[in-house]
């Protein structure tokens, strides 16, 4: 009995430990005006297939491409996002990770991938959650709207499925009544994850802000 109530404790605090890590992680140093200019120079240029309410989500086009995906066969993407936040500033920002997201399949499409041919999940969990909560919610921790909202919508409106981690609910306090619409729960991430890719999905790891 001791010795199971050992191993609980030790993966409360190995999880308690990653969501503490994620926070405290550190960015790159701001762009200089050099480089701002630039990426305004590129964004202008981007094109956006299909996910367009976020202007990093665009594609750049590119010219003299000579290596192209097969376009018939299925293609089928597994998203783990774990980034989140509970930073003042950044709460009141769309999470990056999840513009990434919105980036692979704006990409995918951009290289002729027909929308049809694709099936794209994404398995949420550690402090990532908290961009799946409501607007209610969402202000009362934070004091303003979920600027996720809009993008999650556009996504689910484009087949994508987003499952949320029950483990990281649990031990965040986030309740499955306060979630968005449409989002799923799972007992664990980790299943989720594991299922997927025994069944072909493709992993990808959104668990940075750049």
């Amino acid at each position: 009995m001791k010795k199971v109530l050992l191993s609980i404790s030790v993966i409360i605090l190995i999880s308690i430990s990653s969501f503490s890590q994620e926070e405290k992680k550190t960015t790159e140093p701001p762009m200089s005006n050099k480089e701002a200019r630039r990426m305004k120079k590129l964004l202008g240029q981007a094109v956006y297939p299909l996910i367009k309410s976020q202007p990093m989500t665009g594609v750049i086009p590119v010219t003299g491409i000579d290596a192209w995906p097969d376009t018939t066969q299925p293609y089928k993407l597994l998203f783990v996002w774990t980034f989140g936040t509970r930073d003042s500033i950044k709460v009141k920002k769309v999470n990056f990770a999840l513009t990434e997201i919105g980036r692979v399949v704006n990409l995918h499409l951009a290289s002729g991938i027909p929308l049809a041919n694709m099936e794209v999940v994404v398995a949420v969990h550690g402090l990532s959650v908290f961009s799946l909560q409501n607007d209610e919610t969402y202000q009362k921790m934070f004091h303003t709207n979920n600027p996720n909202t809009a993008l999650i919508k556009e996504l689910q409106d484009a087949g994508v499925k987003f499952i949320a981690c029950g483990q990281a609910m649990s031990f965040l306090e986030v309740e499955k009544k306060t979630l968005l619409p449409g989002i799923k729960m799972a007992l664990t991430a980790q299943t989720i994850l594991s299922s997927y890719q025994m069944k072909g999905f493709v992993l990808y790891d959104e668990n940075t802000e750049d």
